[in-house]
């Protein structure tokens, strides 16, 4: 009976998605697809380095743990991406600004890719940091104010399952690529997302809410009137941006490392259990995303979060692979499904003259705050070690995802939504 009854609630769920996929018009269709292929290949160049930190350090001749710093430096500037391309965005519009990052951060890609040392590494990873930061503010702000109300839920869980997505794309370039060209090979690859920018010339309108807002607003000096009446709520969602952001890259950018380094298995194996558990991050996304439209923002990153706990033992300390796979498909299923909600959450918190300017801000300080995120998981297994003297990842891994799931529970518990505010 109750087999039949989840097969019901998941054909309605179908449905239900199928008709809201239905109900969106050309411009809505081309800007949320314009918005989604943004964040998924800006989220495949980031993650292509996380497949490939044990062969650049030692090209570099540097360890893994210092090679992190190059994740650290791309997490450390998002914020001045999203502050700089956030406030062109609530000024001049979502849509130039959007077109400019995408160039930007894809020339930075590529200039890694001619890296001549260690440092020119650092230096580029962190001015593409800067193009990161500035994508997700711009889309998602423009995606969600084109969008119907009653399909901001299903849409915000697919549009932020562009970075699963995009950790799709860079495990299977990293699997089809490397072993024939190098680290090198991955990163002139990378730059392909500038292409993007020539349909969103063609086919991409600007936000109709900013249009109207501009024809009422005088930016500039409302600007610090804005900052000041809401600074608590800026602070309560950086806070809670904080503990989002640790904990994707505290179950992401060092899984690839412990799958090589202490499991030990070879591209082949690693590159497809990145795939399955993106697989997992999309569907985790876009079903608790959608879910989140009836049953609330805060409770279903709340109960996200606590499963997530629940699989921490199968995620990194299955005595098999194929458990081991599982457990990174229901981990990331957990992750990305609380991520879903993000976009949606944080555009109907934000007040509306700062749209473009509030999510990406305090989601990309949030990301600064959690920088330090690699480097302490390397640093604790270093500190924890195995039987045989190596480092231990899974028990660094595990530590760090219990800590984080336990604060984000709570600092979701105190906060508040608005749930199905008009734009």
């Amino acid at each position: 009976m109750s087999r039949l009854r989840s097969t019901r609630h998941l054909g309605e769920w179908v449905v239900e998605a199928i008709r809201l996929f239905k109900s969106l018009n050309r411009d809505q269709r081309n800007t949320f697809v314009a918005c989604f292929l943004g964040w998924a290949l800006d989220a495949f160049d980031f993650f292509l380095l996380t497949f490939v930190i044990g062969a650049m350090a030692q090209d570099f001749g540097t360890s893994i743990a210092k090679l992190t710093y190059a994740i650290t430096l791309t997490l450390a500037m998002r914020p001045v991406g999203a502050f700089i391309f956030g406030l062109l965005g609530d000024r001049f519009g979502r849509r130039l600004p959007l077109m400019i990052d995408i160039i930007f951060y894809s020339v930075m890609e590529l200039l890694t890719a001619f890296s001549p040392n260690y440092t020119m590494l650092l230096i580029f990873r962190a001015l593409y940091g800067i193009g990161m930061g500035g994508e997700w503010g711009l889309g998602a702000s423009l995606a969600m104010e084109m969008l119907p109300t009653k399909a901001r839920g299903l849409f915000s869980g697919i549009l932020q399952q562009g970075y699963a997505f995009g950790y799709l794309l860079a495990a299977l370039v990293y699997w089809l690529v490397f072993p024939r060209f190098g680290w090198r090979g991955l990163f002139v690859v990378g730059a392909l997302p500038a292409v993007l920018v020539i349909f969103i010339r063609a086919r991409v309108p600007e936000s109709p809410a900013w249009l109207r807002q501009k024809s009422t607003n005088n930016f500039w000096p409302n600007l610090g009137k804005t900052l000041r009446q809401h600074w608590l709520l800026f602070l309560y969602v950086i806070l809670l941006m904080t503990a989002f952001n640790a904990m994707s890259h505290g179950t992401q950018d060092m899984y690839q490392t412990f799958l090589g380094e202490q499991r030990g298995l070879g591209v082949s194996q690693k590159s497809t259990i990145g795939i399955i558990y993106a697989f997992g991050a999309i569907c985790g996304g876009t079903i608790i995303g959608h879910l989140s439209q009836r049953f609330g923002r805060r409770r279903c990153i709340i109960f996200s979060a606590a499963l997530g706990i629940v699989l921490i033992p199968l995620w990194v300390f299955s005595p098999s692979l194929s458990l081991l796979v599982i457990g990174g498909f229901g981990m990331q299923f957990m992750v990305q499904g609380a991520w879903g909600i993000v976009p949606v959450h944080l555009n109907e918190l934000s007040p509306g003259e700062l749209r473009g300017t509030f999510p990406g801000f305090a989601y990309q300080l949030g990301n600064l705050l959690a920088a330090n995120t690699a480097v302490v998981e390397a640093k604790l297994a270093e500190h924890f070690r195995d039987s045989s003297g190596h480092p231990d990842y899974a028990k660094a891994l595990a530590l760090f995802a219990l800590v984080i799931f336990v604060a984000l529970i709570v600092i979701a518990a105190i906060g508040r939504e608005e749930r199905g505010k008009e734009f």
